[in-house]
């Protein structure tokens, strides 16, 4: 019998194997094993056969690459035979044999940029072509410019966007039809480092009513329909952030002066002005245009000061306020089955040069679920109030896990003693969460459970966020930074929108995907190269770390000051002889009963640090 045949884009795993989206957009994502991937790569346009269905969704097998998305890739030199150069690139992965000729003069750790002639020559490798030098590896100061390279991201400004930019500016007239609130305690509270202020809040209580008022950038009113400014931002798709710099999504001008929230200066604004009741119901909102001067700039940090000391400061009330705000609507959400995470985020310092010099620990505190809970309930509101409209939109949605998904999760809250049935509800998790607050558990519960979800997504179809168990659920409060917020600025205002809303949807997830992809890749090799120069200071120096999964032949691990993965199989652990406990997902050692399992204290030592496959060879030192 003849098999359906669908075409679709691949978007390859780093463990392997990959799922298609498919073009058609009336079937679920097809996960494709790592032996079905055929010769594809990341982006590959392809056709596809379904060979199966489960609850997890439909598994098929790619016949054909119709379509290479990309044929340049950045790779560094691993080896020289007397002809060629041999290549790895990451994206291709190690099971690609990539070859250069040998007439170029290369050394052994040269990050370079390639085309690529042939996939598959007669000797079975992958040609390539030199195209560009970008630097050795042991040289920090290039590892930016080598990610936004590699990932393709958008980074100069043509002279036509920067002149566009320019001539925009604030008059009179564009005040006119919009309401004042430059009279209003307005505040921005933002990290340290930042300079492109989407959003700034107001705050107060009377007649037993909270007014909330979450003022956002007023993007859409500069940046119009089909202009360069337009077309370059829907390309980047948002702003990427680096530890030493960020890629805007809008030139400087824009993010960060004229649309930035400054103190002290004139912007014009978005403002979603909300009325609660004492106990954080929603009683009545209105969306305006507006015109704002921020009173003040906060840190987080400074916010946390004033909150938690004694004394007096100007806006001690109107934080203490958004403090009992905040509390109110975590109520609210964790009632319908949101459930809150309280996962501190690892930043990587560096200096001028690159050189990671330390990793802050930045505490999920709050004046951080604050701001979070305020531009969530912006979201939600602003959504309801479009879908109420019938208006075609992009909704922020997040599918529901089935039971496969959730397999390693529900496997491993039963062994640590938690109880949860085979298909848990939101509350059912909530009710686990609880339970696991105040034990060691926590953190790592939380990044196993989301680990386990499905990623949130952009799309024109409304199905919802699990999540945060709402039906209504957008991207509005930083349009400095996303497309997404920026066409729902402009759809809250009856503004002309002339693009397919689906490929607006699919081009917003698939670059929210990639900035993720390079992101991630510079901060794992700033933490590589700072556990270098630990090294090399002490080679002797060890480092505490905890187990976050047992696999049958290894175990998985975080190093706790890093949040840095490691791997150490079994017979690396020498002082005992380990037997698997399946059931409860542990290794049980035969001779002194010391026990690895989820959350065990151990500690390594680091022998080798390789920075061409970037692997570290870790020693298992003893069990804490």
């Amino acid at each position: 019998m003849k098999k359906d045949k669908f075409k679709g884009i691949l978007h390859k795993n780093p463990k392997g194997f990959g799922f298609v989206s498919l073009l058609d957009k009336k079937t679920k994502d097809v996960f494709i094993s790592k032996n079905d991937l055929k010769d594809a790569i990341d982006e590959d346009i392809v056709e596809i056969e379904i060979i199966s269905h489960s609850a997890k969704g439909p598994e098929g097998k790619i016949v054909k690459v119709i379509k290479r998305q990309r044929n340049h890739f950045v790779g560094v030199v691993i080896s020289k035979t007397q002809e060629n150069y041999v290549l790895y690139i990451p994206s291709l992965g190690k099971d690609k044999n990539v070859v250069l000729d040998a007439k170029h003069k290369l050394k052994i750790g040269d990050k370079i940029k390639v085309s690529i002639k042939s996939f598959k020559d007669k000797n079975n490798n992958v040609t390539a072509i030199f195209e560009m030098f970008l630097a050795h590896i042991s040289d920090p100061s290039k590892d930016t410019f080598i990610a936004i390279e590699e990932y393709n991201i958008r980074d100069a400004f043509s002279k036509e966007v920067i002149d566009e930019a320019k001539l925009l500016k604030i008059e009179d007239k564009d005040l006119l039809n919009r309401e004042d609130f430059t009279k209003e305690n307005i505040v921005t509270i933002d990290p340290d480092t930042a300079k492109d202020y989407d959003d700034a809040i107001s705050i107060s209580e009377e007649k037993n009513k909270i007014k909330l008022g979450v003022h956002i950038a007023d993007v859409a009113y500069f940046v119009k329909p089909d202009s360069n400014l337009d077309i370059e931002a829907e390309k980047r798709g948002n702003s990427t952030y680096f530890p030493n710099r960020s890629v805007p999504m809008l030139p400087k001008e824009l993010s960060s002066d004229l649309c930035s929230l400054k103190e002290d200066e004139i912007r014009l604004t978005q403002s979603v002005l909300m009325e609660f009741d004492l106990g954080g119901t929603l009683l009545d909102y209105k969306i305006v245009r507006s015109y704002i001067k921020s009173k003040k700039r906060f840190t987080y940090k400074q916010a946390l000061k004033i909150l938690n000391s004694e004394e007096e400061h100007e806006y001690k009330k109107e934080l203490l306020l958004m403090k009992k705000l905040c509390k109110l609507l975590k109520k609210k959400r964790f009632e319908r089955g949101s459930i809150d995470f309280a996962i501190d985020e690892a930043k990587v310092i560096v200096d001028k040069n690159e050189n990671p010099l330390s990793i802050e620990i930045i505490q999920y505190d709050i004046t951080h679920q604050m701001i979070e809970e305020f531009m969530l309930k912006a979201n939600e509101t602003v959504a309801t109030h479009l879908s109420k409209t019938n208006k075609t939109l992009i909704y922020r949605i997040h599918e529901e896990p089935n039971i496969e998904n959730f397999q390693d999760f529900y496997d491993l809250a039963v062994s640590l003693g938690f109880h949860l049935p085979l298909n848990p509800t939101n509350l059912d998790i909530q009710k686990l969460f609880i339970e696991a607050k105040d034990t060691q558990y926590l953190q790592r519960l939380s990044i196993n459970f989301i680990r386990n979800l499905r990623l949130a997504i952009y799309s024109k179809d409304n199905i919802g966020h699990f999540g945060l168990a709402l039906e209504y659920y957008t991207h509005f409060t930083s349009p400095i930074r996303r497309y997404s917020d920026l066409i729902i600025q402009r759809l809250l205002f009856n503004e002309k929108i002339t693009k397919n809303f689906e490929d607006i949807a699919k081009n917003c997830s698939e670059k929210e995907r990639n900035s993720f992809k390079a992101e991630s890749s510079v901060n794992i090799l700033k933490k590589f190269r700072l556990l270098k120069s630990i090294l090399k200071k002490d080679p002797k120096q060890t480092f505490i770390a905890t187990v976050t999964r047992v696999r049958p032949f290894a175990i998985v691990f975080e190093l706790d000051d890093y949040y840095l993965e490691g791997y150490l199989h079994i017979s690396k652990i020498q002082n005992d002889f380990y037997e698997y406990n399946e059931e409860d997902l542990k290794f049980i050692g035969q001779r002194f009963k010391n026990e690895l399992s989820f959350g065990t204290k151990i500690k390594v030592k680091v022998l080798d640090i390789d920075l061409l496959f970037m692997q570290i060879d870790f020693k298992f030192i003893k069990i804490l």
